[in-house]
């Protein structure tokens, strides 16, 4: 991601411009790698600062998105509340031309003397950390420590001939620097004697990127197309005059970021966020959409908000979806075995016909015989036939055995329908909370799955007899349709059980995909008939929180709640219903912002 220096550096300006003097309220560590300082400011009220030491995602901004904390906060949460809790927040300030954030603050300490306290957060890619220092420049501790192991030796930390100790109580240094030329200090002769240094041949976005510090990729790129039309241009393509124009565009881009002039940008492809940037590009040339927003912190808050989410549940739900992955395959292998079987049987009937062959034949039959040929009378043309014998039986008991056979098959035909349609149901079930798993939210959604499947025998109980008897309960999605009234969604399938089957009137309008694996919505009509915006608006999210939420058109069936029945001893989520309409919509995630209610 282009998070590159000079992007931080339009964030921290952002940010300074209404944090400066804000007191720190609360401080939370809903993540491994994340940190939230719930702060009181003077102009824009109580606002959330994030600081993300995620080595794929290392950012700081502030987030309107719920975040799910831990029941226990970790220990870093807690030396951060004993060190932070109430300072005020003095500046945010920049190592020059590094992906390095310094926030200062003025806290008290344990006799109420003011010290000065710094966080700082290091957001570079794979080295990525958040250490907060006293007043004298040492390490009070770190998301991430490095250095001495046990045995004494010293672990290299950022790179360097030296190795970087963070280790608490060790005073804090610096990540070493890049050595590469500052775009933002080289005046136009310095620039053209690199210029005049570089290849002929090198491509102008890499020389750019190899020769100077600060720019991301994506910003060399767009560069070397303001100055030659092509972000692959070459040096020798672009003549003395695009050279020209490529110093020119380096001495503006310095220019801009000196006055403070930046512009958040997003790129997105079909939709999907794809890249950020701090000023207005033009490369993509109608690949790709670049839209303006209004501010750094909700641009961020939108392009890393589905990736955050998918990361969280990934990481702490990795055993969920491993096992019930793993009970799916399980399923899976035995349905195919199962409907090879009923292939066999369905050559049944040829056992009752050779059974009848022998008992018509029996006269020309002995013991001892291994064969038999005669006339298939079961044959139009009246050809012969040879039936294998077993030579240890009778005639009677071949026959016998050809008939029992046959029976066996056709009671194997009905038990393995039988059998197939629970396994079918099966598979549809452990499906449906896979997709569960993708919608939940944050731990206690989590902790409902893995209760559902604790219940349903695909997890153990807890060892523990305390852990025996608790119940974890979330709460379904809420929403609010454009005309007011509440939309419920389910975010697992025991929500779904509780909201169709307990919570919700018979009067009110149950949603679901037709046919794909997604949640219950249930539009609450209060007594009286919903409107058709809010019908449409409920089946949009009955599309968007579904296996189909990628789709341009999808067929929701709705149907009052009187008509929604859960048949006895059916797994969780599962229902059938009956006199329903469909409606075909289209997946909107905006729409899906903009109804919740937070």
């Amino acid at each position: 991601m282009p998070f590159d220096a000079l992007c931080l550096s339009g964030v921290i300006h952002e940010l300074n411009t209404g944090l400066a003097g804000a007191r720190v309220d609360k401080i939370y560590q809903p993540g491994r790698d994340e940190v939230v300082l719930a702060l009181r400011t003077q102009n824009m009220g109580n606002v959330r600062l994030l600081l993300s030491a995620n080595p794929a995602r290392p950012r700081l901004h502030l987030t309107t998105l719920p975040l799910e904390n831990p029941e226990k906060p970790p220990m870093f949460c807690m030396l951060m509340r004993k060190h932070m809790s109430g300072a005020r927040l003095l500046e945010l300030t920049q190592t020059p031309l590094e992906r390095v954030a310094v926030l200062r603050f003025e806290a008290l300490n344990d006799l109420g003397d003011r010290v000065e306290r710094r966080l700082i957060l290091e957001a570079i890619s794979h080295k990525t950390n958040l250490i907060l220092l006293d007043g004298d420049g040492r390490i009070l501790d770190c998301i991430r420590r490095a250095g001495a192991d046990l045995s004494g030796s010293l672990e290299s930390a950022g790179g360097g001939n030296a190795p970087r100790i963070l280790q608490p109580g060790m005073f804090y240094r610096l990540p070493p620097g890049v050595d590469k030329e500052n775009p933002l200090t080289a005046d136009r002769e310095r620039l053209e004697q690199l210029l005049s240094a570089a290849p002929e041949e090198a491509q102008a976005d890499r020389w750019l990127l190899d020769t100077f510090g600060g720019l991301s990729p994506l910003l060399c790129r767009e560069l070397a197309h303001q100055a030659g039309g092509a972000a692959d241009v070459r040096l020798n393509a672009l003549g003395p005059q695009g050279q020209a124009r490529l110093l020119d565009r380096l001495e503006q881009l310095r220019e801009r970021v000196t006055a403070g002039q930046y512009v958040p940008i997003m790129i997105s492809i079909d939709g999907r966020p794809r890249d950020f940037t701090f000023l207005p590009v033009g490369q993509y040339e109608g690949i790709a959409q670049a839209s303006r927003w209004p501010a750094f912190s909700p641009m961020l808050d939108a392009f890393f908000e589905q990736r955050e989410r998918q990361d969280r549940v990934k990481q702490k739900g990795q055993d969920l979806i491993k096992s019930v992955t793993n009970a799916r395959d399980r399923v899976r292998r035995k349905i195919a075995n199962q409907e090879k079987e009923l292939a066999a049987t369905q050559d049944r009937d040829r056992l009752r016909r050779l059974g009848d062959l022998l008992t018509s034949n029996f006269y020309q039959m002995e013991k001892g015989m291994a064969r038999l040929r005669t006339v298939d009378f079961y044959d139009p043309e009246g050809r012969e036939i040879e039936i294998k014998l077993d030579p240890l039986l009778t005639p009677q008991q071949n026959a016998a055995k050809y008939y029992k056979d046959y029976n066996r098959a056709k009671k194997a035909e009905e038990m393995l329908t039988i059998q197939l349609e629970k396994g079918r149901h099966e598979l549809d079930y452990l499906n449906s909370v896979l997709e569960t798993i993708a919608f939940a939210e944050g731990e206690r959604d989590l902790a409902e799955i893995r209760q559902e499947l604790t219940d349903t025998g695909y997890l153990r109980r807890p060892g523990k007899s305390k852990d025996r008897g608790r119940r974890v309960a979330s709460k379904p999605m809420e929403f609010r349709s454009s005309t007011g009234l509440r939309i419920s969604v389910g975010k697992n399938n025991s929500q779904n059980d509780l909201l169709t089957c307990k919570l919700a009137g018979k009067g009110d309008i149950w949603f679901h995909t037709q046919k794909i694996h997604g949640s219950h919505v249930i539009l609450w009509t209060e007594g009286g008939e919903p409107d058709l915006q809010s019908l449409n608006e409920a089946a949009i999210l009955a599309a968007w929180f579904s296996q189909a939420r990628e789709s341009s058109k999808v067929p929701v069936d709705y149907t009052p709640v009187r008509f929604v029945k859960k048949p006895g001893g059916a797994r969780p989520g599962m229902v059938i219903y009956t006199t329903y309409e469909t409606a075909w919509v289209a997946p909107n995630g905006e729409l899906a912002k903009k109804l919740r209610v937070k």
